[in-house]
């Protein structure tokens, strides 16, 4: 039976009804609805509002609900949603009794219950996800302080740095990351049950008493925002869209470092498949499919955007498009974040070609201009200096390690200790200033992430 049917005389049509129906996706609201269901009925029962002993045998009767529910014994079907069910249930159980337990609500402020809730759970396991992954980069990081590797920009070899200072910086990412998730729980977080349609209710609610039950921070101020306002779906979503496009850069990295021109590291068995027709190949599907994935997440969010965009005060029901998006982008942010850090704790990272890399690319000409600065040449001659250096080596096949002290001297003023200048070791160690890659510096940096992993939730 419809909850709305009594001012109908005829059936509604059946694929209009398949249409406006919500249950195939929404039934996954089930523990939430059940769970917001029984702080609304003990608040009824306290309050006065329905009998004690209804409000103790609808709890009961929930309680039963849940545990089939969860047990296999009870199909979620034939209803409109998951609100709807439940309460059909309820009162296919216990009779008239059953009809008492949305007394002070509708499905407005109860739909947005709901969503809070699971959203709330959802934010968590997010969290707890993310700090996986930092903990991993970080022990990862702390492993290679001294495995040195070329810093690129434009994609192209930049400086000497470290793989730990590379690897810290999608750290510090992932750690605003969960910043955000933090946030939007916060906002998650605010109890819109006893808002009514949109106009709150003439029953001697006790909207504390039921924010206490559920964990709710506070309540909502405004019965209109609190069952129009889907900000909260649009926070998580936008979290999860941003951290999904830090998942697609480390990716994208992966998928270039893993080729043969790179060899920088090397996927593991369990994170790569192979070709059909290709003997030779070992592909990082796990990488595309993260960095792929990131346009769906993306999708969920403009999706949500969309929706809200033109709707006027108060509920609509284009609202209903919102569990699609959320279970969609939670369900994709969490698989890959699973499969993301374990790929990493199996990757294995080729110290001796980054270092070959390093060394080959040109990485230490800002030290050779540096080296002339110390000797009172301006900066801006320097680098004109060492540019000219550069094209040298290019057109005689010479590194800048490989060259003799002679040629270096055919275009400045240098001695012996250019070679101690450019060694990479060396000039990593120089950049001490707070945010560099020289081991004291990098040190700094995971001391300060470990204190923030111990915050996050």
């Amino acid at each position: 039976m419809k909850l709305w049917s009594g001012r109908f005389e005829g059936e509604i049509d059946k694929a209009a009804d398949s249409f406006n129906s919500s249950l195939a996706f929404d039934k996954r609201l089930y523990k939430c609805d059940i769970e917001g269901s029984k702080a609304h009925c003990a608040m009824l029962g306290k309050c006065g509002i329905i009998p004690r002993g209804d409000a103790d045998l609808i709890i009961k009767t929930l309680d039963e609900i849940l545990a089939d529910i969860d047990g296999g014994r009870l199909e979620i079907a034939d209803a409109e949603d998951i609100h709807s069910f439940v309460e059909n249930e309820l009162v296919s159980r216990i009779g008239p009794a059953g009809k008492k337990l949305h007394t002070g609500r509708s499905r407005n402020d109860q739909v947005a219950l709901d969503t809070r809730l699971y959203l709330r759970g959802a934010a968590d396991d997010i969290l707890g996800l993310i700090k996986a992954l930092v903990v991993r980069l970080t022990d990862i990081s702390e492993a290679n302080l001294d495995t040195v590797m070329p810093a690129f920009t434009h994609l192209q070899k930049a400086q000497p740095t470290t793989l730990a200072h590379h690897f810290m910086a999608y750290a510090e990412m992932f750690a605003r990351d969960a910043e955000r998730f933090a946030q939007a729980r916060t906002r998650i977080n605010v109890m819109p049950l006893g808002s009514g349609a949109c106009t709150s209710t003439a029953y001697p609610i006790d909207r504390g008493m039921v924010a206490r039950q559920l964990g709710f921070d506070e309540i909502t101020a405004n019965s209109m925002d609190a069952v129009s306002d889907r900000d909260f779906v649009i926070d998580f979503l936008s979290a999860a869209a941003i951290a999904m496009m830090h998942l697609s850069r480390f990716s994208e990295e992966i998928i270039i470092w893993s080729s043969d021109e790179y060899r920088y590291v090397e996927l593991s068995d369990k994170f790569s498949t192979g070709s059909s027709i290709m003997p030779q190949k070992k592909n990082p599907d796990m990488n595309e499919l993260l960095r792929g994935k990131t346009g769906r997440v993306y999708g969920d969010l403009m999706s949500m955007l969309t929706v809200m965009k033109g709707l006027p005060l108060a509920y609509d029901k284009d609202m209903q498009e919102d569990k699609e998006c959320v279970f969609d982008a939670y369900d994709t942010l969490r698989a890959c974040l699973n499969v993301f850090t374990a790929l990493l704790g199996d990757m294995k990272i080729n110290k001796d070609v980054l270092r070959r890399s390093t060394d080959g690319g040109f990485t230490s000409a800002t030290e050779c201009a540096d080296y002339l600065v110390r000797r009172g040449v301006p900066f801006r001659d320097a680098h004109g200096v060492i540019g000219r250096l550069v094209i040298h080596c290019i057109k005689h096949g010479k590194t800048l390690q490989s060259l003799t002290l002679d040629e270096y001297r055919r275009f400045g003023d240098f001695d012996e200790d250019i070679f101690d200048a450019i060694k990479a070791e060396n000039a990593i160690a120089q950049r001490k200033a707070p945010g560099g890659p020289s081991p004291d510096a990098m040190r700094a940096e995971i001391a300060a992430m470990r204190d923030k992993i111990k915050s996050m939730l």
